[in-house]
């Protein structure tokens, strides 16, 4: 089995937090996007993953230490690591095929953008599966829609009518992908595009119409990280998923005097507290200290310093000053003090 990650997306919804490191490196409860997919994924397989292929952006963007670091994680679960590029933005579909390669045999592909709970038993009887979550807006997502049989026979992007309220998450299997490979060449052959973009789904869809099964697979959870309202929500979602199944979250190496942790949360090592209260629903980063204040369901990354805050529902990035008596504030682009 291999794990096909497109990951080339800048996160501009997620400014400031992705101007220096690419969003699917954003930690979520102690652990960057991507990495805690990927564990995900090969947790749930009841298969082994001999490779892992992440396909990125621009190498000025997506540099050697995010190449080394996905080879390092990919090594770290028994894979072997595999990076590609997609130079340009030119939709999903594109960013599929430029790891072309790696499309053979059985494959999962996921979106770097996404986290789940879910049971990932794959029907034998079919040639895919394309996860999917119940919603009560479907008219914002792209659904997927059923015969009798309960096979997908077709995929519809934001209807204006009711098809369906199975939206498609962005994590597919494909018992093999050398078949949408062959589809999607197709694709990007004839020029079919939506937007200027090559889309996945027109290579679906053409697998179904050459007679591929498509069963839906339904996730428990299905947590987003497009802009910082959504990852601190799931930044939260995630603790108390971890927290419920008695994952250790609290490092053993931080200090703290005169403080109260409220779980769950997430504190790494090197963290430093002081006269202060976090939590519930709070991530902190590395080498962090936080001192005279009280944080609720918010996300510090690492090496900042927070002192005399009342903060709640918030993001701080890296290597961040933060003194709520401020008198002067350097910020950078796109942030937001409220």
């Amino acid at each position: 089995m291999k794990i096909i990650v497109p990951m080339a997306g800048r996160g501009s919804r997620l400014r400031p937090h992705t101007l220096t490191i690419p969003k699917p490196l954003v930690p979520v409860a102690g652990m960057p996007i991507v990495n805690r997919l990927v564990c995900d994924i090969v947790n749930l397989v009841n298969t082994p993953i001999e490779e892992i292929a992440f396909i990125l952006g621009d190498p000025a963007f997506f540099g050697k230490d995010v190449e080394e670091s996905l080879l390092a994680l990919s090594s770290s679960l028994g894979a072997k690591g595999v990076i590609y590029r997609q130079l340009n933005p030119l939709g999903t579909g594109h960013a599929i095929m430029c790891a072309e390669p790696s499309l053979s045999g059985p494959a999962i592909v996921a979106y770097a953008d996404t986290l789940i709970r879910a049971n990932f038993t794959l029907d034998p009887n079919a040639d895919a599966v394309i996860w999917v979550k119940k919603v009560n807006n479907p008219e914002a997502y792209g659904v997927v829609k059923q015969d009798h049989q309960g096979y997908i026979n077709s995929l519809v992007e934001k209807p204006s009518e009711f098809v369906s309220d199975l939206a498609a998450i962005g994590i597919y299997y494909f018992k093999d992908i050398g078949a949408l490979k062959t589809q999607l060449q197709h694709v990007l052959d004839s020029n079919l595009t939506h937007g200027g973009e090559y889309q996945i789904n027109d290579g679906i869809l053409q697998m179904i119409q050459q007679g591929k099964r498509f069963v839906p697979g339904e996730v428990s959870a299905w947590m987003d990280c497009g802009n910082p309202t959504i990852t601190i929500q799931t930044n939260q979602e995630m603790l108390q998923f971890i927290h419920q199944e008695g994952q250790e979250l609290i490092s053993t190496k931080y200090t703290h005097e005169n403080s109260t942790i409220i779980s769950p949360c997430f504190i790494a090592e090197g963290v430093v507290l002081e006269n202060s209260t976090v939590g519930p629903y709070v991530s902190v980063g590395p080498k962090t200290k936080i001192i005279n204040s009280s944080i609720k369901n918010s996300i510090v990354q690492s090496e900042s310093t927070i002192i005399n805050a009342d903060l709640q529902d918030s993001m701080v990035g890296n290597k961040v000053y933060y003194d709520g008596h401020f008198k002067s504030v350097s910020i950078g682009d796109y942030s937001t003090l409220k």
